[in-house]
């Protein structure tokens, strides 16, 4: 993806999350400015209430709330914190170890890593020192699961950053696609997939029941 110019503007982090959790979902908010929350997103926001007051902790090593931006991605945003580890080698610069705070339990999500790569290259971006690996805390569980930034979630980090900018440029909403994880989606009510005739509600229950896992983007 090209670099931006000086007067376009960065797009928020947080949106490249909405859109790989959902493209419609993070034109809602995005676009048309709607907002609404529920005990998912409350949650969430309670949890990075907690972590993201600025501040230095450990003798500088750690750093919360830390202020990111990549004009090659066209985006910008926060880092709830970032650990600085020791040089790989003798007098090199400390490696930048981005931390995303999420709620609920351990999972496996795309929309997650996305969020936390963008971080990661930012930082790389913004000190010219690698970023090879970060991590995501769920707090529900207590458990940090790193994740590797390898070609293949790089790659689709920038992808999902180039559409993600060509939809908010053209200020395209998407159309309504009933599935299984807008059961847990707290703008449900305002973008009303049922009603827009893109999906069988009666099929949309026989995959809530099929699918127990459900997904969320908090």
């Amino acid at each position: 993806m090209a670099g931006t110019s000086e007067d376009d503007e960065l797009v928020p982090i947080s949106a490249l999350q909405h859109f790989a959790f959902c493209d419609r979902q993070c034109a809602l908010i995005h676009i048309e400015r709607i907002w609404m929350e529920n005990e998912l997103t409350a949650e969430g926001r309670v949890v990075h209430e907690r972590v993201d007051l600025p501040g230095v902790s450990g003798q500088g090593r750690i750093v919360r709330a830390v202020q990111l931006r990549s004009d090659r991605l066209g985006l910008a945003g926060r880092a709830d914190v970032v650990e600085f580890l020791p040089p790989t080698v003798p007098g090199g610069p400390e490696v930048p170890f981005p931390i995303e705070y999420k709620r609920g339990r351990k999972a496996e999500r795309l929309p997650d890593r996305v969020q936390l790569c963008a971080q990661a290259m930012a930082l790389e971006e913004m000190t010219g020192a690698p970023v090879p690996r970060g991590a995501l805390f769920y707090h529900a569980s207590r458990r940090r699961v790193e994740v590797e930034f390898d070609a293949a979630l790089r790659g689709e980090t920038e992808s999902l950053a180039a559409r993600l900018r060509t939809m908010l440029n053209a200020g395209r909403i998407p159309k309504a696609v009933l599935q299984p994880k807008c059961r847990r989606c707290s703008l449900q009510e305002a973008c009303q997939p049922a009603r827009k005739g893109e999906a069988d509600p009666a099929k949309y229950l026989l995959d809530l029941l099929r699918d127990g896992r459900g997904s969320d983007s908090a």
